[in-house]
């Protein structure tokens, strides 16, 4: 017979599982809304963030006892945005604010506060990394060790941008609210780097046990349609949707059932979302007939040559590679340089592009696709010692769990 203590001990361990899960799923999928809409309306992403963790540290508290909320996400504003007010209570330099504050209804989170916030965190008060850094960190929720690693820098260096960004806000009194849309434009750059940024990090994860986040990738997919939305005239917020639509839409073919990384030439093109493709392509088409190309309707372009190819081997490299050059014409990167080697191994030959690849090795040098890229060349080529340890190379800097999976069983092969 069990005693009554530890049957009571098992259910409280069992409804704090079980509360923990729902804090967790409120906060992946609204996060960057109850953000959003607490920063607008305090006008300091300070105060919002610490009374937002002040709620979820609340609700850790009352809902294994009161039941999780009906509407959990309104639950936790609410609670966070009586936190704020408390502190600001406290604090001589607040009491300003308060009076003004009290009397407004507690805010609603929606569905616009999230790219609201976005916009807000790209203010031109900051330069174009600082605004990157913060909107990652507010919107998304990235720890600074992910946006590090998405920007190929020191995490002190992101953690020290990350500071900068907010004292600098926080002394030119920048409230945190969405620009009128005259000034859209102005922060367009940066905004699409965010969630450029946000997809990558969701597609393959750059840090933690899980080879990808889909609740971020789905949010960057979600966050470029209400771009394009929003800017129905911008071509290249058009461009972007279209990309991150046609990534999404070979997502299920990327991990095997055991979570191992599965190569392009690889995938089963059947499991392909063939009606997202379509509507990328159509959406790609569009922005394309407003004849002003830019980087992510370019690299679109390039996916799509990838995705409408009926099998691998009748991929028009050699379009793609024409791609890869207007898009270094557009925007230099040795990436990008990276990318059209790759187009350039089946072009043209591996021995080219492991000369092109080799041009690279001093900027990139700390990039695993580097090493990675090479290592494949050099196997092709019949030099296998190199590429062992090119491959040995790509491991010791890469963090995904399923890279690294796939550069060992390559090294044991």
């Amino acid at each position: 017979m069990w005693s009554g203590g530890f049957v009571g001990a098992v259910r409280h361990t069992a409804v704090m599982a079980d509360v923990s899960a729902a804090v967790d799923r409120v906060w992946r999928r609204e996060a960057a809304s109850m953000l959003g809409v607490l920063g607008r309306r305090l006008g300091d992403l300070d105060l919002a963030e610490e009374s937002l963790q002040d709620a979820l540290d609340r609700a850790l508290t009352r809902w294994p006892v009161e039941g999780v909320p009906e509407r959990p996400a309104g639950w936790l504003v609410t609670t966070a945005w009586r936190k704020a007010l408390d502190r600001l209570r406290r604090e001589a330099a607040g009491r300003d604010r308060l009076a003004a504050l009290a009397a407004e209804p507690v805010p609603e989170p929606t569905g616009d506060d999230r790219l609201a916030l976005v916009f807000a965190c790209c203010h031109p008060a900051l330069s174009e990394p600082h605004q990157v850094a913060l909107t990652l960190r507010a919107v998304s929720g990235l720890t600074t060790r992910e946006i590090a690693a998405a920007f190929l820098l020191p995490e002190a260096t992101i953690a020290q941008r990350l500071v900068r960004a907010k004292r600098r806000l926080r002394e030119r009194g920048v409230r945190f609210e969405p620009p009128v849309p005259g000034e859209y434009g102005e922060r367009l750059r940066a905004v699409l780097a965010v969630v450029y940024l946000v997809f990558n990090e969701g597609y393959l994860a750059t840090a933690g046990a899980s080879a990808g986040r889909r609740d971020l990738a789905r949010e960057g997919v979600e966050l470029a349609r209400q771009l394009a939305g929003l800017m129905p005239a911008e071509p290249e917020a058009a461009g972007l949707a279209a990309l991150l639509e046609l990534h999404q839409a070979r997502a299920a073919g990327r991990f095997d059932d055991g979570g191992r990384l599965v190569l392009l030439e690889d995938q089963d093109r059947g499991g392909w979302d063939r009606a997202l493709i379509g509507a990328a392509v159509a959406r790609l088409r569009r922005a394309a007939a407003r004849d002003a190309p830019g980087p992510y309707q370019l690299q679109a372009a390039i996916a799509a040559q990838h995705a409408l190819a009926p099998d691998y081997g009748a991929t028009d490299w050699k379009v793609i590679r024409e791609l890869y050059d207007t898009l270094h014409a557009l925007s230099p990167s040795p990436v990008v340089l990276l990318s059209r080697a790759v187009a350039t191994r089946y072009a043209v030959d591996a021995r080219t592009a492991l000369a092109e690849v080799d041009a690279l090795g001093e900027r990139l040098d700390g990039y695993r696709l580097l090493h990675a890229t090479r290592a494949e060349l050099l196997r092709a080529l019949g030099r296998g010692p190199e590429a062992d340890a090119a491959t040995r190379r790509a491991l010791a800097l890469a963090t995904n769990p399923a890279e690294r999976e796939l550069l060992s069983r390559r090294l044991g092969a």
